[in-house]
């Protein structure tokens, strides 16, 4: 499995999304607390070192079945979390992005995790349209400053911001010194194809959500696509294995976070690091969207 710098650590380009370890709607405490353990555990038993999470998984349900299967954590072993939103008690998702905001959503994630300082934290921009009514938007500069100031305090060895717009990721680049950026990209979306052309040419990591599609009902998943799932036949791989891939020879610096609460379907998501595309596969894979 090849590897690629988040910041100043070297991490496997496949690594574990922990979004799916809750309960339903990302609220509550898993539907199988043991599997979700060995889950975690069983990624780093296989070279994972790279693990996303965000203390508003559950609330607090991720980070601490990451702390109680993992702590004392592996040397190597990166844990990026996020700030932005907060759960009420009903599970809805409250936008949470004043400065202050921010800077509590680390210390929650530092209290959870147990730990002193965070491998990186992503700043999930709120976009103005999906705002309460009301609510105004915050200076994306003015939420990039308070991130500095974290990470100078040593409370995050990284920042980085998701769900944004390619001149904030040029903004934050430039005075923020970013290391990762987590957007919506796909084999079926490429919108964000600049955005992720930005990130290479400067050596910051790339970390799509909806990997696979939108996790919408109704919407188009690579997992249907009938390309996907010609090659996957030919090489015996699922197409799963297929779209994750693609995105792994598409451009270097991304990297993954695919999630599950299964054992079975982590291996297999971690092993499409080992598939090989040949070039005729990708070149026909590419036109899916061209």
């Amino acid at each position: 499995m090849s590897t690629f710098l988040l910041g100043t650590s070297t991490v496997q380009r496949v690594g574990f999304g922990a979004m799916q370890l809750p309960g339903p709607g990302v609220f509550g405490p898993p539907r199988d607390h043991d599997a979700a353990i060995a889950v975690l555990r069983r990624a780093v038993e296989l070279g994972v070192n790279h693990i996303d999470t965000a203390q508003y998984y559950g609330p607090d349900v991720s980070n601490a079945l990451i702390r109680e299967a993992l702590h004392p954590y592996p040397e190597d072993l990166v844990l990026v979390s996020k700030v932005g939103a907060v759960r009420d008690d009903q599970g809805g998702w409250v936008p949470a992005q004043e400065p202050a905001d921010l800077r509590a959503g680390v210390e929650d994630n530092l209290r959870s995790l147990g730990v002193e300082r965070l491998g990186a934290v992503n700043l999930r921009r709120m976009p103005d349209d999906h705002l309460p009514e009301g609510m105004q938007p915050v200076p994306f500069e003015d939420q990039l400053a308070e991130m500095v100031a974290l990470r100078e305090e040593g409370k995050i060895a990284g920042i980085g911001v998701s769900t944004v717009t390619l001149a904030q990721v040029e903004l934050a680049i430039a005075s923020a010194g970013i290391v990762c950026v987590q957007n919506a990209f796909s084999l079926l979306d490429r919108s964000d194809a600049a955005v992720l052309d930005a990130c290479r040419d400067a050596d910051v990591a790339y970390v799509p959500y909806f990997p696979l599609g939108s996790a919408f009902p109704g919407m188009p998943k690579v997992t249907e696509n009938d390309v996907v799932r010609g090659i996957a036949g030919r090489l015996g791989a699922s197409p799963a294995q297929v779209g994750l891939a693609w995105l792994l020879a598409h451009r270097e610096n991304v990297l993954l976070i695919p999630g599950t609460s299964s054992v079975a379907h982590l291996e297999e998501n971690l092993a499409a690091g080992e598939i090989i595309l040949s070039d005729d596969d990708v070149a026909e894979l590419d036109k899916i969207a061209g």
